[in-house]
């Protein structure tokens, strides 16, 4: 019956998933971006673009 609803493991599955350069690129930007501000108990977000 498992046949039917997989043919391959999870662990298989998840090897296959590879971002692309561009997401991983545009990630990394939008981090160095991210600038947070604590203030007291508030916390800003700002982005540096």
């Amino acid at each position: 019956m498992k046949h039917l609803y997989t043919k391959t493991s999870k662990g298989e599955q998840l090897n296959k998933l590879n971002p692309k350069k561009e997401t991983l690129q545009f990630l990394l930007n939008y981090s160095k971006a991210l600038r947070i501000t604590k203030y007291k108990q508030l916390s800003f977000e700002t982005i540096l673009n």
